[in-house]
């Protein structure tokens, strides 16, 4: 076959990834091979592909074509996530643009545009995963509201909640303004800011007496119902059954003592607004304090907000600050730097609301996913992640799982009366029908009469089903799929959502399995730029992963992300590892073309071939094994580096090098049958990193059928390493090294050869002469007991290698070069040794600077030493 002298990365990429689709090389279903699995974190079905989707997805690749390769039955499960928040939002936004608000239209109708913007939007992301070389199983794709994951998601609360672990409860919740729903206490992400700390007096009733009190929220002022102190604090004690008057709304309210107080802080009196704090709602509670709600959903001002009704709390703020000025009230301000509770999704800043929603008790439920993450049932990589999970799950409240949304899993939970607990959970309407004819005992109850509880769930409660729910081991638990691939085998995902969805799909993994979700988890890092900061759109950093594709090939990109991404630590990001990668696959393009272009001969095989080979079949097994040591580590980086060294530097530039053939002569036919078994071999291990590139090669190589595609070959199995040619060739390299430098400085041209002369001290294997006598162009290679006049040298640990000058060298120039270069390092070695002289330096200087200058001492001694040796030699 002709091969182009370029590889086309588009051409190629697009014509294999056509190909195993077509031969269903990605689909798996049960059968007597052992399992792989992978489940994907789903991305948000409204999503499209960001750089941190491309780091989590390359690196499942990588693992699932690997253990393609090892023979498993590999399945890589895809999907996306409804997004509730997020997919509303869009949907709210895009109705606007319309002219329509989400208020002044039906659910139904709402969920109609919903459901058309999933249709039209909802694939995207999926399809540029492709264009990456996601070897997903397609067949499999899962959707968290397609009808089967919904049925599991209605079957796990009505379970839950007939167990009694699901309950309705009037709570402080997270509320945010901007989505206008209740978030879990993960979904906040408190960011820290400077505000202003307003100090306001409030007049003692009936006296000419005031307290004050500092808060950053003035407009709360018009919800006070309590002033607190604390009963120890001295300066009070004088206000035991006295009231005050809160500004502006002039109520009157208690002055009440509570040890909860901190006397040192602020004023040593607080305001107490138990609608609006958590730690107020406590005390109010506590005291039987009145709750005054003065915010509307959309965080404007209700009617409690008296002549600032309909203004947004931030605005009421500014205004409320300047009506206690200029009552008198406005002690003074100051600048406070705090920290702010904001939406993971909205960044809208969090608002504490009492509100009914629906829980889950998590105490007891989180006690097996703990223990068995703390024992290393399931591993976490790095493991330092296990602390902070073990932080999360120690201290784990109840889950607020209600969501105030249209879009999402709504709660199977029916009202019949307007009792806060008249209402019954059920499968259907018509099983919720009859449920509470039997409560209530009226037979002549109506649907109509039966009103469903209009929030959906948490995203993350159809999420941390995923692993069970897409095998339908909810609705089924003894199907064949859930037995086969349940418990997954790793899960890559980012340690941002450990606790959204790592540590529940743990506690749901053991609630309804009895087993763990999957058995590893490899924690990615953050993708940043060069400047350390994360990629973001906003901050117009980062690059479209598709633009980049399209520049330097899927197998560029897949190779410059993984380049600099060890676990769990952030990844900084430069474009230019793309290009590298671009450049490895040019590279190994032209290694392949360079192997097809040599002319076969039936001639016997050079000693200087035989050991070549013998010596990278070798190192070639030295590497997989430590290949194989980084996987099971998780060490995805380093297993990369490893490979690429390999076929870069030993294959490329000295293994193809060792065995090409003279110029105008063929290779002989034992070299190149071995050297396109090693390239396969090559191309094996490469595959999992570079999947296009290696496929093109592999079909090129010679015409295969579809049950010899790269992609399901087998994986080379690490046989007995002979180590010690691998270290004599360690030792020749250096040699040839030696000879390239002498020939490179005194510009004895590589056509020219040149005699070496060895005093072998360390009586060295000459098992790589003949490869030695190759690549340094030698026509003589001789012992010698003595040392040889008028020569180079160099040394190799204690071996002295003498070229004669024989006329190539001007010996007079090159004596004043070698006594300059011995001067200035002689001069050089003083300067380090008067510094090691000096007890002072030495016993205060880090240890690794003072090991730094003595390796220094040691190089000049050992570079004075060779460079006297030459002197010798030529005088």
């Amino acid at each position: 076959m002709s091969i182009p002298s370029q590889y086309d990365a588009k051409l190629v990429e697009d014509k294999w990834y056509e190909y195993w689709m077509k031969h269903n090389y990605f689909h798996s279903v049960p059968d007597a091979r052992t399992p792989y699995t992978i489940v994907i974190p789903p991305p948000n079905v409204t999503g499209v592909l960001h750089m941190g989707h491309m780091l989590n997805n390359t690196i499942q690749d990588v693992l699932i074509r690997r253990a393609r390769l090892k023979g498993f039955n590999a399945c890589w499960v895809p999907g996306t996530d409804h997004a509730s928040i997020a997919t509303e939002a869009k949907v709210v936004a895009k109705l606007r643009d319309e002219g329509i608000e989400k208020a002044d239209i039906s659910r139904e109708a709402f969920l109609e545009h919903a459901w058309e913007w999933t249709h039209k939007h909802g694939g995207i992301i999926l399809e540029q995963l492709k264009k990456l070389g996601a070897s997903c199983d397609w067949k499999r794709t899962k959707f968290t509201m397609d009808e089967d994951l919904s049925e599991s998601v209605n079957a796990t609360f009505i379970d839950l909640f007939e167990k009694g672990l699901i309950y309705r409860g009037y709570r402080m919740v997270n509320w945010d303004p901007e989505a206008q729903t209740t978030l879990s206490d993960e979904e906040v992400v408190h960011i820290e800011r400077t505000d202003k700390l307003y100090y306001v007096r409030y007049q003692i009733e009936g006296e000419d007496a005031f307290v004050t009190i500092a808060t950053t929220r003035p407009e709360t002022i018009l919800g006070d119902t309590a002033v607190c102190v604390n009963p120890n604090d001295d300066r009070f004690k004088n206000l035991k059954g006295k009231r005050v008057i809160v500004p502006v709304c002039n109520r009157i309210v208690p002055i009440i003592f509570d040890d909860y107080v901190d006397m040192e802080f602020g004023t040593g009196c607080l305001k107490i607004t138990p609608a609006h704090d958590a730690n107020d709602k406590e005390i109010g509670e506590k005291h039987d304090l009145e709750i005054i709600d003065i915010l509307n959903d959309d965080g404007t001002l209700n009617k409690y907000g008296l002549h600032y009704e309909g203004q947004d709390r931030e605005e009421a703020r500014d205004a409320i600050a300047e009506e206690l000025e200029e009552l008198g009230f406005l002690v003074k301000t100051e600048d406070y730097f705090h920290k702010v509770g904001t939406s993971e999704r909205t960044k809208a800043i969090i608002e504490p609301k009492l509100s009914v929603q629906w829980f889950l008790k998590m105490k007891d439920l989180a006690k097996p996913a703990l223990d068995h993450v703390i024992d290393d049932t399931i591993r976490f990589h790095p493991s330092k992640f296990k602390n902070s999970y073990r932080n999360w799950m120690e201290n784990v409240r109840d889950w607020n799982i209600s969501r105030q949304l249209f879009w999402g899993h709504r709660i199977p939970a029916y009202f019949y009366g307007d009792g806060v607990n008249d209402f019954v959970v059920a499968k259907t309407a018509d099983e919720a029908l009859e449920k509470a004819r039997e409560i209530t005992k009226d037979p002549a109850l109506k649907l109509s009469n039966l009103s469903q509880d209009p929030d959906v769930l948490d995203t993350w409660f159809s999420s941390w089903l995923w692993p069970i729910s897409v095998f339908d081991g909810i609705r089924h638990p003894d199907n064949d799929d859930i037995n086969y691939y349940y418990p997954t085998d790793d899960l890559v995902t980012a340690p941002e959502i450990m606790f959204f969805w790592v540590a529940r799909m743990i506690i749901a993994g053991y609630e309804y399995r009895k087993e763990p979700p999957f058995r590893n988890v490899y924690y990615t890092g953050i993708v940043r730029d060069k400047q350390g900061r994360k990629m973001s759109k906003s901050l117009g950093n980062s690059p479209d992963p598709l633009e980049l594709i399209e520049t330097y090939g899927a197998d560029g990109v897949r190779v410059g992300m993984l380049m600099c991404s060890p676990a769990g630590n952030d990844l900084p990001f430069d474009v230019s590892l793309c290009g590298q990668g671009k450049s490895f696959a040019n590279k190994i393009w032209n290694a392949f073309r360079l192997i097809q272009g040599w002319t076969v001969e039936q001639k016997e095989q050079p000693e200087y071939a035989k050991i070549s080979l013998e010596w990278y079949q070798n190192r070639f097994n030295k590497t997989l094994d430590n290949i194989e040591d980084h996987f099971e580590k998780f060490r995805i980086s380093d297993a990369l580096m490893e490979t690429y060294k390999l076929i870069w530097n030993d294959f490329c530039s000295w293994l193809l090098e060792m065995i090409k053939p003279a110029y105008g002569e063929g290779i002989d036919q034992q070299s190149y049958n071995s050297v396109i078994t090693i390239l396969e071999d090559n191309l094996k291990i490469l595959h999992p990193f570079m999947p296009f590139l290696t496929e093109e090669i592999w079909q090129y190589i010679k015409k295969r059928s579809p049950e010899e595609a790269l992609i399901i070959s087998a994986w080379p199995e690490v046989v007995e390493i002979d180590v010690n040619i691998i270290k004599e060739f360690e030792f020749a390299s250096e040699v040839i090294s030696g000879i390239r430098t002498i020939r490179k400085q005194k510009n004895i041209a590589y056509k020219d050869g040149i005699d070496v002369f060895i005093l072998n001290k360390e009586n060295r294997s000459t098992s790589f002469d003949s490869v030695i006598q190759k690549l340094g162009n030698i026509d003589k290679l001789e012992y010698t007991q003595t040392k040889v006049e008028s020569a180079l040298t160099f040394r190799v640990g204690s071996n002295e290698y003498f070229i004669p000058v024989q006329g190539n060298l001007d010996v007079e120039a090159e004596i004043k070069k070698l006594t300059e270069e011995l001067e200035y390092t002689e001069g050089f070695l003083r300067s380090v040794q008067k510094k090691l002289s000096n007890d002072r330096f030495v016993n205060n200087a880090p240890e690794q600077v003072v090991s730094s200058e003595r390796k220094k001492e040691a190089d000049a001694l050992a570079k004075i030493e060779t460079i006297k040796a030459s002197l010798n030699n030529l005088q």
